[in-house]
């Protein structure tokens, strides 16, 4: 396995990873993307389900949350695992887990009991519902902290059921929140030498993106509803049919509409009363969709964003994977990264972010192929183990 040198950020961070599934290795993703040492403990003969995800015999989701991690197996429902894993995280700086709350406690593992030896550690702590309040014991799941966050209520068409995100951004928000709080937790260490507990709940981390839903609501008793592709009342801000395609133009700014009205040739519809200012764009949003529509059928895509370059409207190509890979933007700045790979040779993903101008983090080591495959060098070197121990103990089925 390629070992590529680290000049991160977080050089020199242990991070002990507990997590399974999506928030917990996504926010380990996160820490080890930007230097840090990332422990991953997984049950023997079992792993992180995240191992097996994806599309049949392509489970690479894997290989990118999974990526600059160690692995390391215990049986966390052994007293001689959970004593595995207390000694690792005692020569830690940083925990995550996003088990239901209460699940450390009932392993010996409470924050207390973690403090009582290690007082510099910092417990990071994805649940669905945090680790206080009436339904904090309830499972949660990513879609479900979309639809308590009320981002779920918003999405797809008017017309039709609640839609989802391609994506698992519940799960990924609290993640990244989950990882803000670790990096602030870890400046409040630098100045008093004390570490502490990170609650970062799948709802809430939702509620932190739902801009100004809850005040709209408050103020004048508005409820946003789903309006399919559109922000009601921006306009123009949409997706647009081309010959050969579709293409995404946003030129809701009053100059900025005004350059998008001269390269449709109609420089008067910039004056026209409907179309005149933000408010009147909003008023008459369908009307001028389809007017746009209109025009935009006329161009093939190409044609369409050189005019659109050309007057200043910002613009784009809806991308899929080929488009990025072909694209000399993402090729200049670095954006997908070639990682070795045993399986797969070279298997290319997207790279560290963000970018940083003095300690750039990198995708060091590819994901590990199998449980346990960090348990010698691991055990060895941080917990002092020996060959006869460590045999024991995978007889014994503890690791």
């Amino acid at each position: 396995m390629t070992f590529a040198e680290n000049n991160g950020p977080l050089k020199g961070i242990r991070v002990v990873e507990m997590g399974q599934l999506i928030a917990g290795p996504f926010c380990g993703q996160l820490l080890g993307d930007m230097g840090a040492e990332i422990i991953k403990v997984e049950p023997p003969g079992q792993g992180d389900p995240m191992r097996v995800w994806g599309r049949g015999d392509f489970p690479l989701w894997w290989e990118v949350v999974a990526r600059n991690k160690k692995a390391v197996s215990a049986d966390l429902r052994q007293p001689e695992g959970q004593a595995l894993a207390k000694a690792l995280i005692a020569k830690a700086d940083i925990l995550i887990e996003n088990f239901r709350p209460g699940t450390l406690e009932k392993w010996g593992l409470s924050p207390a009991a973690l403090h009582a030896e290690n007082p510099r550690l910092i417990i990071v702590r994805v649940s669905g519902y945090g680790q206080s309040g009436p339904y904090s014991d309830r499972a949660g799941f990513g879609g479900i902290g979309e639809a308590m966050g009320g981002w779920r209520a918003i999405v797809g068409d008017p017309d039709r059921p609640a839609s989802r995100m391609g994506v698992s951004i519940g799960d990924s928000l609290a993640a990244t929140y989950g990882c803000m709080g670790a990096l602030a937790a870890l400046r409040h260490r630098d100045q008093t030498g004390e570490g502490q507990v990170v609650d970062s709940s799948l709802y809430e981390a939702v509620l932190q993106v739902m801009e100004s839903l809850v005040p709209e609501y408050v103020a004048s008793g508005y409820v946003r509803q789903r309006s399919g592709s559109v922000l009601p009342g921006i306009a123009p801000s949409n997706v647009y049919p081309t010959s050969d395609g579709e293409y995404l133009i946003g030129a809701n700014q009053d100059t900025v509409f005004g350059r998008l009205c001269t390269a449709m040739g109609r420089p008067e519809l910039a004056k026209d009363p409907r179309y005149v200012d933000h408010v009147s764009r909003g008023k008459h949003q369908v009307e001028l969709d389809e007017l746009i529509a209109d025009w935009t059928r006329t161009l093939t895509v190409d044609e369409l964003e050189a005019l659109m370059i050309e007057h200043g409207v910002p613009a784009g190509k809806l991308y899929r994977p080929q488009d990025m890979l072909d694209d000399p933007h993402f090729a200049a700045r670095d954006a997908i990264v070639s990682v070795p790979h045993e399986r797969w040779g070279t298997l290319k993903m997207q790279n560290v972010f963000p970018k940083m101008s003095k300690t750039q983090g990198s995708v060091r080591r590819a994901a590990p192929p199998t449980i346990g495959f960090d348990n010698d060098q691991v055990y060895r070197d941080v917990l002092g183990m020996d060959a006869a121990q460590l045999a024991d103990l995978k007889a014994r089925k503890v690791i």
